[in-house]
């Protein structure tokens, strides 16, 4: 059984920083990237930052470039996302989602469609 679960959320300041982890199990034997996505209050879920398998290949909103890094140890079947300068329209839930699809060792997807895997969210609150 496949799971995802994000942890690391919490109430910041603006211009913060807060570490998102994405641990997963149940996919020990299989190759898949990883995404960030992120719902806030009367929005649709939109895509923050996504990793490959090999983890070189890497992409991110633009409402993100230059703020989060996204980063990922196999050994430890975990993928964090690091967000600095955070800004009160940052707050929202952050989910971690995982495509196992074939190409997933050197690319990536923007389209949370392409994920088969979600975790539950974790909450990230950026006070003004």
């Amino acid at each position: 059984q496949v799971q995802l679960v994000e942890s690391g959320g919490g109430l910041v300041q603006a211009g913060g920083s807060l570490r998102l982890s994405c641990a997963a199990s149940g996919l020990t034997f299989t190759k898949y990237a990883v995404g960030w996505f992120r719902q806030a209050p009367g929005k649709e879920r939109e895509f923050v930052a996504a990793i490959s398998w090999s983890g070189s290949s890497t992409d991110y909103a633009d409402s993100v470039k230059g703020r989060f890094t996204i980063s990922r140890d196999n050994a430890k079947s975990t993928v964090y996302l690091q967000m600095n300068s955070l800004k009160p329209e940052d707050t929202a839930i952050y989910f971690c989602a995982a495509d196992t699809g074939p190409f997933t060792y050197y690319s990536v997807s923007e389209h949370s469609l392409t994920y088969e895997y979600w975790g539950q969210g974790t909450q990230v609150t950026v006070s003004s």
